[in-house]
């Protein structure tokens, strides 16, 4: 029988088999386990493809930060916000690799909620769950705000007329609440619970047209460009641009997104790591693109509270009101489609958490009819509606950062320990330069940790101080693996073969 101490509670591991058969709507734990999770006969159904999950990818990570991070991120920095990019590209270019291996290890839901179980014990998995659902739920409720903030400019410069004030911000002494960011959130979950392929077919078309209006956004900016403001170019030292780098960091989440698909992916061993690598390559580049354009095209102490930001630099640029109108309609289709892959993300995790009763099973149940977990949908657009129509854009992006560096963290110790306790497990893709890579991406997450604000560690903090009342309060109780054990039921470490996992994940549902 398994130890019943809160050291062995919270250091408990779930095999990669268990994770593996329950993703196929199996059960590896034997005969008398609890009959939550895949035992039901509904699971996930693997209907997406390499293009659509590199479109989940690119559609995140590119909109998530580009339509709005310039304006939060170049305050802090200047025209050196260009080597906050690189340093944030490359920590997360560090991180994606160990993504890549971790994705084709343990192809399933739950990103690194998911990965943390397998490789570091119950209890920093649910630590690091927590993290996740702040760091999407925060990051959707970021990304609806800016949606209001290009509707708004586009129906400006079609129509004349603005969105009463009242209804389009946070409150405060004008505003009321975001009324667009809240019809933004309704209509996202409403297209999910439709159904994911769906969703993923949708959002794969608003990402073609988000590549588009970005180089069109390169193209212009770049023939307003003047090297003047390009001087002084670091003109709040290194400190500034650290804190830049942190501040945008959020803007990778789409890498995690990525594994977050892990149970609807075809061929995942293989498409995860590949969708992962070129997700980072498009984004990367496209991110310094942009920044380079839109500094060079405008003095940097203009992008301080500027709405709508880089449609207000094309239309600077031309003198006419189109091309601004034409990116702002571009921004309105992509941010929907940033806003439903991140919004899908955290109902995956959710979904993963209740599944392994760390939360209530009904976050783990599945429609019959869609295979769309419905309730859990619908409770996380509620929670990222309130966010969005009454939390301001600057909060909601540092708090972003700080759950997206624990996750990525995490991730590359994960990769660590799982070449240590599982060396033979069968594996898509390696990180090259092992164990180095996995260590430099830990140290390079830890010095963005530490650029972020303070305010951003309170919240942190709060967040934290959740997860212990509610590990305690209910999961440690309802952990399915701790009713297996008082049930007098061990775990079955290789309860499936691990030759047959790599097997069997690879087969195509449907």
């Amino acid at each position: 029988m398994a130890s019943n101490t809160l050291g062995a509670r919270l250091l408990r591991r779930k095999p990669v088999s268990t994770l593996i058969a329950e993703s196929e709507g199996r059960d590896a734990l034997p005969a008398g386990a609890p009959e939550e999770g895949g035992r039901s006969g509904i699971h996930l159904r693997r209907s997406i493809g390499l293009w659509q999950l590199s479109s989940i990818g690119i559609g995140a990570t590119i909109g998530t930060g580009i339509f709005f991070v310039l304006n939060t991120a170049v305050p802090s920095a200047g025209p050196a916000v260009i080597l906050s990019f690189v340093i944030a590209a490359v920590t997360a270019g560090l991180t994606a690799l160990c993504y890549a291996e971790m994705a084709s290890a343990i192809p399933v839901s739950g990103s690194s909620y998911s990965y943390a179980y397998a490789t570091l014990g119950e209890g920093v998995a649910f630590a690091v769950g927590i993290c996740l659902l702040m760091e999407y739920g925060v990051s959707a409720s970021a990304i609806a705000v800016t949606w209001a903030e290009y509707l708004n400019k586009f129906f400006d410069l079609a129509f004349g007329f603005k969105i009463p004030e009242a209804l389009s911000g946070a409150p405060d002494g004008t505003h009321w609440f975001n009324l667009p960011a809240l019809l933004l959130v309704a209509m996202v979950c409403f297209l999910l619970i439709r159904g994911v392929s769906e969703s993923v077919k949708v959002n794969a078309a608003m990402v073609a047209i988000k590549i588009v209006i970005l180089l069109m956004f390169i193209g212009v900016a770049l023939t307003g460009f003047h090297s003047g403001n390009m001087t002084p170019f670091m003109p709040l030292g290194i400190s500034g641009v650290q804190v830049a780098a942190s501040s945008i960091f959020f803007s990778f989440i789409g890498l995690d997104a990525v594994s977050t698909a892990g149970e609807e992916v075809k061929n995942p061993r293989r498409t995860l790591p590949m969708a992962i690598i070129i997700s980072l390559v498009v984004v990367t580049l496209l991110y310094i693109l942009v920044a380079l354009a839109g500094i060079g095209a405008q003095p940097w102490t203009k992008f301080d509270g500027q709405e709508a930001g880089l449609a207000q630099i094309l239309q600077d640029i031309t003198g006419q009101s189109w091309p601004a109108m034409v990116f702002a309609v571009g921004a309105i289709v992509s941010i929907f489609s940033i806003t439903l892959v991140v919004i899908y993300g955290q109902t995956r995790i959710l979904y993963s958490m209740g599944r392994d009763g760390l939360l209530p099973k009904r976050f783990a149940e599945l429609s019959p009819r869609t295979g769309t977990p419905i309730w859990n949908t619908i409770v996380v657009g509620l929670g990222v509606g309130a966010l969005a129509a009454f939390i301001p854009l600057r909060v909601l992006a540092d708090i972003t950062s700080l759950g997206t560096l624990i996750a990525f963290s995490v991730v590359s110790i994960g990769v660590i320990v799982l070449r240590r306790t599982q060396p033979d497990l069968p594996r898509g893709f390696k990180v090259p330069g092992y164990p180095v890579v996995p260590v430099l991406s830990i140290v390079f997450c830890a010095y963005l940790i530490k650029g972020l604000h303070a305010d951003t560690f309170r919240a942190g903090g709060i967040a934290l101080a959740v997860a212990v009342v509610v590990y305690f309060g209910y999961s440690v109780k309802h952990s399915r693996l701790e009713r297996a054990a008082q049930d007098a039921v061990p775990v079955a470490q290789d309860a499936v073969p691990v030759a047959q996992d790599a097997a069997s994940a690879d087969r195509t549902a449907g």
